[in-house]
């Protein structure tokens, strides 16, 4: 969407990868563990871009930062050393800026530095961007510095985002639900973050005791997902489909989810929300560019991100 190219995807889950292929035929899928991947083969690409586990920085977890297994920032930094790539994109949660983390950042940075990188961090709010979905998200990005006097950080979209209802109200009455306008007069609000639970824990729902009870005043039943949507005649709370939690996500329409419908719901709910990166990415694609910002529009890219189809950057 922002006018990458990709030379490589690496991925651990199976299912993850199905979706890939499935959506992206062409792409270059590879199933395996990060942590062993050798990124040298790809030396030299524009961009290096990866959601790194969100556990260890979690305040729904221990917080437990680089003490957790799954911190794979040091990977992240190793690959950087190995693929010597042009930017850097790492995302995580916004726990990552909470004080405790305060020298891990300082360490990253530094790091960073010494392979000759400028980074930036910036908090970044997925309603912003057009996402009925309260999802924050810290996002690093890394230029080598004769791009970082290019880089400019996206500007919210303008106005507010759709609500639930509005966003959802389509697929709530797509089996002919009588109840589903009324439900969506209802659920007049962004959704609170969706939450897709990691290898060791959560399931088929839409989060914690908390996030459930936000869901509940937007009339969704968080306990489950559901397989299709209400028929006539349905009468009590309604739950997501995968399909609809997607939309809350800010996939497109025509992206489809491979696996079973728990496995395809972690997929939707541990997603970096597309509108968000695209954002991020045609940043990305014009400080390689080197737009000089008197080209810049109030801060907005003088093109469409979603219609630029430029395969002259390569990311992994």
């Amino acid at each position: 969407m922002a006018g990458f190219a990709h030379a490589a995807l690496v991925e651990i889950d199976s299912h993850a990868c199905a979706t890939l292929r499935l959506n992206r035929p062409a792409w270059n899928v590879l199933h395996g563990d990060v942590a062993n991947w050798d990124g040298r083969p790809y030396r030299g690409v524009d961009l290096l871009a990866g959601g790194v586990p969100c556990p260890p920085f979690s305040k729904a977890g221990y917080q437990l930062g680089p003490d957790d297994e799954r911190d794979l920032f040091p990977s992240m930094l190793r690959l950087v050393e190995e693929i010597e790539p042009r930017v850097v994109m790492i995302e995580n949660v916004r726990g990552l800026l909470d004080p405790r983390f305060d020298v891990y950042r300082g360490a990253i940075n530094q790091r960073l530095r010494q392979l000759g990188y400028a980074p930036s961090w910036r908090l970044l709010h997925a309603s912003d961007f057009g996402v009925p979905q309260l999802r924050p998200r810290v996002i690093c990005v890394a230029t080598r510095d004769e791009y970082a006097p290019f880089f400019r950080w996206p500007q919210p979209t303008g106005g507010p985002p759709p609500t639930v209802g509005q966003a959802l109200l389509c697929e709530m009455n797509r089996n002919g639900w009588e109840g589903a306008s009324d439900w969506a007069a209802r659920a007049d609000r962004i959704a609170p973050t969706l939450v897709g639970g990691s290898k060791k824990h959560g399931g088929t729902d839409l989060g914690p005791t908390r996030a459930r009870r936000a869901w509940a005043d937007l009339g969704i039943n968080g306990k489950t997902i559901a397989d299709e949507a209400p028929q006539p005649g349905f009468e009590g709370t309604p739950s997501l489909t995968v399909g609809m939690a997607a939309i809350v996500q800010g996939f497109p329409k025509s992206w489809r989810f491979a696996g079973r419908k728990t496995a395809a719901y972690k997929q939707v709910g541990n997603a970096f929300p597309p509108p968000v990166a695209a954002a991020v990415g045609a940043m990305i694609a014009a400080a390689l560019r080197k737009v000089d910002e008197s080209e810049w529009r109030g801060g907005q890219l003088p093109w469409q991100p979603v219609l630029v189809l430029d395969p002259s950057f390569a990311v992994i």
